[in-house]
């Protein structure tokens, strides 16, 4: 009581000296507290006895008010996007990726605010965290602005408060420990159990530091720790009300670590096949012209299943040049990858040829493995009318996915394996490649200079 006593008495004085008006007096009392929340919070993280009042929650119907802890008690409310949208079928080629993206997009739906839990994050197979990679102009920001606008359309339909947030290179900052406070920041608006979140960090290569090289400032150095500890810290909750999308054309430059804790890999290699090309080229050309289509059938090489079906078979065997190798030199072994045994000997011999392929890729792959397994698309019907499925009570909707969910096969796991470490080889290689460019620059411009030096010494 001498307490609540001491804080009305500073609540006072504060309003005594700067509420010269009503709008001062909502602004100076909503100041004091959030900062005396704030100190709240931080002491009662060192003090015994909370356990009952931390993990109670209290509800005032009336008042659209839940106390829940330490935590503020605050009206969630959505960001307002200036993007531009993009539909499905403007993202020519690119199929998994969009394929993964439209099914996150409701897969974030599912979040039930009252358990304040996704039945996807519990069940499996939700994707807290991806990259996306791909050359310069393949359609990575056309991907981003395809997700932000299904799940912003998703949102105003349901009611839900939606918020998208983008870290770039502004938020590195010159002052010490200011660039890892905008991160903290950033990564606290999306993660914020009241909203449904989408965050990305676009050019994650450039924002990010990779530690041990020492052009990396200290600010994205910071940037780089606080994503890590956000996204596989031990602090890290995984409610299922947000995802995280880290893109780059050059991500054989993110720290591996960081790298490593990207759950899903998004291949944006934008089009590939001569249908995709025509698609692409019908689509931007609009419709000011009187040239015909010739022999094509507009579009129809991006229907989702035929193309991801396709995608996905092309990973039965590996893409990248070391990791055939690796994979048909198990195979000549062991024969076909067709139980646990001959699968794990495939990743012990991906491990040996290259020591970054550790526990978390594995556990990243499974990740990916039961994404698959639920290989499908919860219906359309479901987002346009909320009572139907938004609406139900959590174990109800838990139940409704369930329902169907598919068996995990083998060829699913050899698909996803491929994938993952036919990314880590892909980076791999260009780091390689990149490393040895510099060294060989580098050991030219020595042999310059001791060229030049010695021709200046004999004259």
């Amino acid at each position: 009581m001498l307490a609540l006593h001491g804080c009305l008495w500073e609540l006072d004085q504060d309003l005594a000296r700067l509420a010269s008006d009503d709008a001062r007096l909502v602004a100076t009392a909503s100041a004091y507290a959030e900062q005396l929340m704030e100190k709240v919070a931080l002491r009662a993280q060192a003090a015994p006895h909370l356990a009952g009042f931390v993990n109670a929650a209290w509800r005032i119907e009336a008042d659209d008010l839940t106390l829940r802890g330490f935590t503020p008690a605050s009206r969630a409310r959505s960001t307002t996007l200036s993007m531009t949208f993009k539909k499905p079928g403007e993202v020519v080629g690119n199929h998994i990726a969009k394929y993964q993206a439209m099914r996150l997009a409701k897969m974030l739906m599912a979040y039930d605010f009252d358990r304040r839990l996704n039945p996807f994050a519990e069940l499996g197979g939700f994707i807290f965290t991806f990259m996306g990679d791909g050359q310069p102009g393949t359609g990575k920001t056309t991907l981003i602005q395809m997700m932000a606008g299904m799940i912003n359309d998703y949102c105003q339909v349901a009611g839900y408060p939606f918020r998208y947030q983008n870290l770039s290179t502004d938020n590195i900052d010159s002052y010490q420990g200011k660039s890892g406070q905008n991160a903290k920041a950033f990564i606290d608006a999306i993660i914020d159990p009241a909203v449904i979140g989408f965050g990305t960090i676009d050019d994650i290569d450039t924002l990010a530091g990779k530690r041990g090289d020492r052009q990396s400032s200290s600010g994205q150095l910071e940037i780089t720790a606080v994503l890590m500890e956000s996204f596989a810290g031990a602090k890290t909750v995984v409610r299922g009300n947000c995802t995280f999308g880290m893109f780059s054309n050059y991500p054989e430059n993110v720290d591996d670590a960081l790298r490593q804790r990207a759950g899903a890999r998004f291949l944006v290699d934008g089009p590939q096949t001569r249908e995709d090309y025509i698609d692409i080229l019908a689509l931007l050309m609009g419709k000011n012209h009187a040239i015909p289509l010739g022999d094509h059938e507009l579009y129809v090489a991006q229907e989702i299943r035929r193309a991801v079906s396709a995608s996905f078979e092309s990973h039965n065997r590996p893409h990248e040049a070391g990791l055939l190798q690796v994979f048909d030199r198990v195979h000549d072994r062991v024969g076909k990858l067709d139980t646990i045994a001959k699968l794990g000997t495939y990743l012990k011999a991906i491990q040996q040829a290259d020591s970054r392929f550790t526990g978390r890729a594995i556990k990243n792959i499974t990740d990916a493995i039961k994404v698959r397994a639920m290989d499908f698309e919860l219906p359309d019907e479901w987002m346009e009318n909320p009572d139907l499925f938004l609406f139900r009570d959590y174990e109800t909707k838990k139940a409704m996915i369930g329902e169907l969910r598919v068996p995990i096969t083998v060829e699913m796991v050899i698909q996803e394996i491929n994938r993952y470490a036919d990314s880590e080889f892909r980076y791999a290689d260009k780091s390689d490649e990149a490393a040895i460019a510099d060294m060989v620059r580098d050991l030219g411009r020595t042999e310059e200079a001791r060229r030049r030096y010695l021709e200046g010494k004999d004259q």
